[in-house]
């Protein structure tokens, strides 16, 4: 399993791979589509993000001291973004999803190209990730 810090370079890469922002938001849309899907279950106001425009839900489970996420949207973009995050941070160890960087998401330019409230979102995703692999670090000290 390749470290956070190397998904993070594969990401930015691939979004330099585009000359524009249709393009990336499209292969963003396609990220959205392969992104593990959240058990319906799962899908209420618990998991839900909250700050987010688009409604975002996020399940996490610890299996072999490894975070595995799984989510879903009701859009398209929104989808892609916490697919990103997800293909990062998922199948990783609490305390190196807590330590993670995310200057990433500022190298492939995601922030300055989405609106006010899809990039509050954005930030809440992040928080909210990083809550779970904190609460699960917790649990295993």
């Amino acid at each position: 399993m390749n470290s956070i810090k190397e998904i993070q370079e594969e990401i930015i890469d691939e979004f330099a791979m585009f000359d524009d922002w249709m393009q990336r938001y499209e292969y963003m849309i396609d990220l959205g589509k392969s992104l593990p899907k959240i058990e319906e279950q799962h899908k209420n106001d618990d998991h839900i993000i909250k700050g987010c425009q688009s409604k975002v839900w996020v399940h996490a489970d610890l299996q072999d001291d490894k975070v595995i996420f799984t989510a879903d949207s009701d859009a398209i973009i929104t989808k892609g973004i916490i697919a990103i995050l997800i293909r990062a941070w998922s199948q990783q160890k609490p305390q190196d999803i807590i330590d993670a960087d995310t200057s990433f998401i500022d190298e492939i330019g995601l922030k300055e190209h989405l609106s006010p409230t899809r990039a509050n979102g954005l930030v809440s995703m992040i928080k909210q990730l990083k809550m779970y692999a904190l609460a699960y670090q917790t649990q295993q000290n």
